[in-house]
């Protein structure tokens, strides 16, 4: 029988759930109240794959500019900034000031504490408000918010898959910027909301740890380009 240690739990803004920080023998543990585990430091290949997928057609770019929603345990933060050039700045919005400060401690070792990387800025703020305030900022959007479009933690989070979620995150992008998006499982009604929305969708099904068993889904959209 696995043994997991409870270490600390935290309050989930404008909610009345937590979410529940655990340590087992070699990993940390994330699980929301009812005792479903969000992530792990065990199982962290998709969010590596977010990271990627969102970063890829930048690695060259000078000072590239990128936003992360949701922090998370550091995975999707720590591939971005490995792929990224020194002038590079990634932007973390996270609303659960616990998250961050569980970042900065044991389990940031997991990920090689990319949250002391210079070129990261770390916002305590949901990132839809911080999408809001942003137009043809970001070269590269990466959302792992909640637990994709359809959602666990936040009912609010369903305004970053709406229609207008959408276009807000389209406007924070420049040009040729491409948003990935981090889903537990496929939504073919996403996928298609995102075309319907002016973007050139890619789905990509990605493994959770290793080359099997359970795989997640990150959605690589970009603006589809105009023809003459």
């Amino acid at each position: 029988m696995r043994h997991w240690t409870q270490l600390d739990t935290a309050e989930i803004p404008g909610t009345d759930k937590q979410l529940m920080l655990f340590e087992s023998k070699d990993d940390f543990h994330i699980k929301i109240t009812g005792g479903v585990e969000l992530m792990s430091t065990r199982k962290h290949g998709s969010e590596d794959a977010l990271g990627r997928l969102a970063c890829e057609h930048i690695a060259a770019t000078t000072s590239a500019q990128v936003l992360i929603g949701g922090l998370g345990m550091g995975f999707t933060l720590a591939t971005a900034l490995a792929m990224l050039g020194d002038t590079a700045k990634v932007t973390v919005a996270e609303l659960i000031p616990d998250v961050v400060e569980w970042n900065r401690g044991p389990l940031g070792a997991h990920s090689h504490y990319p949250l002391n990387d210079p070129r990261c800025e770390v916002e305590i703020d949901d990132v839809c408000s911080v999408l809001r305030n942003a137009t043809a900022r970001y070269d590269a959007i990466a959302l792992d918010v909640d637990n994709g479009p359809e959602g666990l933690t936040q009912h609010s989070n369903s305004w970053l898959y709406s229609d207008s979620g959408i276009q807000t995150t389209r406007r924070a992008l420049t040009p040729s910027g491409v948003i990935a998006y981090w889903s537990a499982r496929p939504d073919q009604p996403f996928a298609t909301r995102l075309r319907q929305n002016g973007l050139q969708v890619t789905e990509h099904r990605v493994y959770a740890h290793g080359n099997k068993g359970t795989r997640h889904t990150v959605w690589q959209a970009r603006a589809q380009k105009s023809r003459r």
